[in-house]
């Protein structure tokens, strides 16, 4: 059975390399093929010898997923569905802007966190990706621009997990693709242009900042335990204490010098004054002391299971006013490719496994998401 290259970060195409007789230089040579040059065809990759061509023939391949369906925004934003294969599908969004260009990517088939403002959890959890669907997703996108583009350059200059999933709970397979983003011989990317956005895996965030410290990106939502419990279930096992000295611990191997907390704004639960300065007294005045951030408010992107409402902008600009006036970096982040659903909490693929939406619906029953206070 041929063996996936996609599946592999520099290292491990070393080790495969030599496995069947080849030397070091050769998977250098490889790697930049694959994912320099979006080179699939081993008879196309004119500096590799022919025994090496005709052993990667017989026991190779290199094989993105298939696209299923491609949605252009009318602000320029691409949504592309892949097929991840057993009836699974998963989303991926490229945003355009003048001085860069970001690709949104999905970790998994559907999310098992279950956050009841995000129509990716709503939908259920399917699967893991592995480590070639994850990559697959940017060398198909990053070669098809270019090609669109007519251009040789970096088309994709930063990343984002942020598409369907939790990064986190997919570990292993998320490693070998970021250290194959970050790769001089891959994508080139730097640590600060590759984000990971985590509900909060504590344990995770401990061994990212130990194994590829990338930007860092925290889906905060909430500043009480109570209610980030019904916002994120996750804080259930990894509450609001836990969480943050974590990051103040990632903050000393991480490339920028602050973490992102991304705040979705939901009319009438998170989004009151009183809300707004519980933040700054977790962030600014914690007995443990404070956190260099930044706050990202997400005007919520509804759907229809959701039965939540988006914060009136009024009401966001007051939010981001009093956390600003704090001292705390905040921005509000425009809402791009809402018309073709590729908007942040948008993303929701085509998944098998629908039994996280039974328990979503059977939640949002018992816990109704109302004003709560702090």
């Amino acid at each position: 059975m041929s063996v996936n290259l996609l599946e592999f970060d520099l290292d491990r195409l070393t080790e495969w390399c030599e496995s069947v007789g080849e030397k070091k230089f050769r998977a250098t040579q490889l790697f930049r093929w694959i994912h320099q040059k979006g080179e699939s065809q081993f008879d196309d990759m004119t500096d590799l010898a022919k025994s090496l061509r005709e052993k990667l023939h017989a026991t190779a391949c290199i094989t993105p997923m298939p696209i299923l369906s491609r949605h252009n925004s009318a602000d320029g934003t691409i949504k592309w569905l892949f097929d991840a294969g057993d009836g699974n599908a998963i989303e991926t969004v490229f945003i355009p802007e003048e001085d860069r260009g970001t690709l949104c990517v999905s970790s998994q088939a559907g999310c098992a966190v279950g956050c009841p403002f995000c129509s990716t959890g709503y939908q259920g959890f399917s699967r893991n990706l592995s480590t070639a669907e994850i990559l697959s997703q940017l060398w198909t996108t990053e070669h098809l621009l270019r090609k669109e583009k007519n251009q040789t350059e970096r088309v994709i200059t930063n990343v984002v997990m942020m598409g369907m999933g939790e990064p986190l709970q997919n570990y292993d397979a998320l490693i070998p693709a970021l250290k194959t983003m970050l790769s001089e011989h891959g994508y080139g990317l730097s640590r600060r242009r590759v984000t990971v956005s985590t509900s909060g895996v504590v344990p995770m965030i401990e061994r990212l900042a130990n194994d590829c410290p990338v930007a860092l990106a925290v889906s905060l939502h909430a500043p009480t335990n109570e209610l980030r419990n019904r916002l994120v279930p996750l804080n259930i096992k990894y509450p609001l204490e836990e969480l943050l000295s974590t990051c103040k611990d990632y903050l000393l191997k991480a490339p920028r010098d602050f973490i992102t907390f991304e705040y979705c704004m939901l009319d009438g639960v998170n989004d009151s004054p009183e809300h707004a300065q519980a933040l700054i007294q977790w962030v600014q005045h914690d007995p443990s002391g404070s956190i260099h951030c930044k706050f990202n408010l997400i005007p919520f992107n509804p759907f229809p299971q959701s039965g939540l409402l988006r914060s009136p902008h009024p009401r966001v600009r007051a939010f981001a006013d009093l956390l600003s006036a704090a001292g705390i970096v905040t921005t509000i982040r425009k809402t791009r490719g809402d018309d073709i659903d590729a908007a942040c909490g948008q993303l929701a693929g085509d998944i098998q496994d629908r039994t996280q939406m039974k328990k979503r619906r059977q939640n949002s029953e018992v816990i109704p998401l109302v004003q709560a206070s702090v």
